[in-house]
């Protein structure tokens, strides 16, 4: 095979730039893996750089946007030792670089994947890697979770939140999620201790002070955090557009807060699936889109109401 459906963009705009392509096959260079794509997720990042922001757009058009992925390795360049064709894999490669995950093959290092466990399915593990890595590298990796610590997470229903949710609980933390009401049984469900309702309380006021506060919203809700945080506390704020005023704020009081950018990490994700394997970490998908109708997927995503994940099937 000499070529490959993908979604490629011209110029930046809404959805409707995004158009089905063929493209020629990409072969790996030493310590690459190629992945014949089963299912690649949809986050956030993806519509903001199909609109012309976010680090990606730095490497110009035309554009396959995506960086979650999951298939089979079809091919290893020289030097590979971590996989063989037919392994399954997950990953999220190359972040913030275009990983052109929205096609139905993708090379990369063999460290920016993981094995895939069977405990996944091939739409789950589409949505696990971005989302995933993004609350492990943030709890784990920079906040340092212990057992016994309250932890805040905003927006805990949503991609990134019902997993970070999971991984401060495997970590022994007592948790509280920030949903509309609809989602608090859902929250219970993924082992939140206290829900709170965003649209009918102030979280400030019914929030005792906590050792870590996950803030995936930003805006108002990132400075009126600090509120709850204890003087020994971190508070780290996503998106990094949200984080520089979180982190002014946070310094003017006296306070600790920081902002972050994910980055492949094939331990990490190895960490992931170890959760996974262990009934410690599930990943809910939304909804799925066939890769051709990647526009669709983005509207929906871009409504602002998703619970878990959406993923292309490729």
């Amino acid at each position: 095979m000499d070529s490959m459906r993908a979604i490629v963009q011209h110029e930046f705009g809404g959805p409707e730039v995004l158009e089905v392509e063929s493209r020629p096959v990409p072969e790996p260079v030493a310590t690459e893996v190629r992945v014949r794509v089963e299912a690649a997720g949809v986050n956030p990042v993806d519509w903001k750089t199909r609109g012309g922001k976010g680090a990606a757009v730095q490497f110009g058009l035309p554009l396959t946007v995506g960086w979650d992925v999951t298939g089979i390795v079809d091919a290893v360049g020289p030097g590979v030792t971590r996989f063989a064709v037919g392994d399954p894999v997950f990953g999220m490669p190359w972040f913030p670089r275009p990983a052109a995950a929205y096609a139905e093959f993708v090379t990369a290092p063999s460290r920016h994947f993981a094995r895939r466990p069977d405990a996944l399915s091939v739409e789950q593990a589409a949505g696990l890697s971005l989302a995933g890595l993004t609350a492990w590298q943030c709890l784990v990796d920079i906040a340092r979770v212990q057992p016994g610590q309250r932890v805040l997470i905003h927006a805990a229903a949503g991609g990134v939140g019902h997993l970070a949710v999971q991984i401060a609980k495997a970590h022994g933390a007592h948790v509280i999620g920030t949903a509309s009401a609809a989602k608090h049984d859902l929250l219970a469900e993924l082992g939140v201790d206290e829900a709170v309702d965003y649209r009918s309380q102030k979280f400030e006021d019914v929030v005792e002070p906590v050792d870590v506060i996950y803030d995936l919203i930003g805006g108002d809700v990132a400075e009126r955090s600090l509120d709850v945080l204890h003087p020994d506390g971190i508070q780290i704020s996503l998106p990094s557009a949200a984080a520089a005023v979180a982190v002014e704020a946070a310094k003017a009081r006296g306070l600790h807060a920081v902002g972050m950018m994910v980055e492949p990490d094939g331990d990490g994700l190895e960490e992931l699936a170890a959760l996974v394997e262990a009934g410690a970490l599930q990943v809910l998908v939304d909804r799925t889109f066939p890769l051709a109708e990647a526009a669709d997927a983005h509207r929906f995503g871009e409504a602002g109401r998703t619970t878990g994940k959406i993923v292309l099937v490729v």
